[in-house]
């Protein structure tokens, strides 16, 4: 079975927790958001190489107006990409206006930048706002899925590369399960998923390092026989320095489409996001990066509403192929 344990050092340091950054709109002024130049172009796929912050979440490069490459954190729970305020400094952008930004602790107004051309490879967005946030130095911003409407992500942890292409068919096969998924708000939500028998909602979300879980999958853990789960409080901090307290409990089953997994830790916690997403009372899991690094790669289609989960031959055993 797949597991994973976090280390103290996880649990405790700075953790960006799931979906941040989630659904950003912007009050209209200036010139408007656009999704990508390319969407559905059939331009060449964009490949970059990954690297990681000292937080450990997965970064890639970015080109602004020509200028880089910077490092920005890789966050499929983020529903906007957002840029640090020490970088919009440096680059000297002109000022846009002011947006409502979605984070854990709720509904902030942030500043936001006018950038031309924001670049991952040879894909690009123009004439975007992104709303600026304090990051930590060794991070420049946030890629969000606002890249991915109608396209696909494929985050290979070990070639450490990330892809950007067209939707496309992906059959399961040995050591790959591909898991349905339907959209919501922007992101999309496996729906074939069960904690113990019970039916729960599961979302992928590379820019969380620990796995969070809300109140209404804690309530169901009796239902599925795992009320004797013990729980450790923990405490934890968003990427943008939001500090939350939650329970780490060790889930010893869990099933993901044709998948089973095993010793599955999981933070408890009742945040902003699930009810931005209209899931605070529905059981839901976010996939954070301690679970989604046990795959040789997890590819997010947003075209065709799948998730696809790849692992070494040996990492999982038992597999449900459906």
């Amino acid at each position: 079975m797949i597991g994973s344990t976090p280390s103290r050092r996880q649990i405790t340091g700075l953790i960006a927790a799931a979906g941040a950054f989630a659904a950003v709109p912007a009050f209209a002024q200036g010139f408007p958001d656009a999704p990508p130049d390319d969407a559905g172009s059939g331009e060449p796929p964009a490949q970059v190489p990954t690297g990681s912050d000292r937080s450990s979440h997965v970064t890639a490069p970015v080109v602004i107006n020509g200028q880089g490459p910077y490092q920005f954190v890789v966050d499929t729970g983020a529903n906007r990409s957002c840029l640090s305020q020490g970088l919009a400094q440096k680059l000297e952008l002109p000022p846009g206006p002011v947006a409502a930004v979605n984070t854990l602790a709720g509904r902030r107004l942030r500043p936001t930048v006018a950038i031309e051309r924001l670049q991952v490879g040879p894909r690009s967005q123009k004439r975007i706002h992104a709303p600026l946030l304090p990051l930590d130095d060794d991070v420049d911003g946030i890629l969000a899925v606002d890249w991915l409407k109608g396209q696909r992500l494929v985050l290979g942890f070990q070639g450490r590369r990330l892809e950007i292409t067209a939707s496309q068919h992906e059959a399961a096969r040995p050591n790959r399960v591909v898991a349905p998924a339907r959209r919501r708000h922007g992101q999309l939500t496996i729906v074939d998923a069960d904690l113990g028998g019970a039916r729960i909602n599961a979302m992928v979300d590379s820019g969380a390092q620990v796995s969070l879980g809300n109140a209404a999958l804690r309530a169901a853990l009796p239902r599925s026989g795992l009320e004797r789960v013990r729980s450790e409080r923990v405490m934890l901090e968003s990427i943008a320095g939001e500090r939350f307290s939650g329970d780490l409990l060790y889930l010893p089953f869990l099933r993901l489409g044709g998948l089973r997994l095993g010793n599955v830790p999981v933070v408890f916690a009742q945040t902003h996001v699930f009810a931005l997403w209209g899931l605070a009372d529905a059981p839901t899991l976010i996939l954070g990066l301690d679970l989604l690094t046990q795959f040789t790669e997890v590819a997010v289609d947003f075209g065709r509403s799948t998730v696809r989960f790849d692992f070494a031959g040996g990492q999982v055993s038992e597999s449900m192929q459906p």
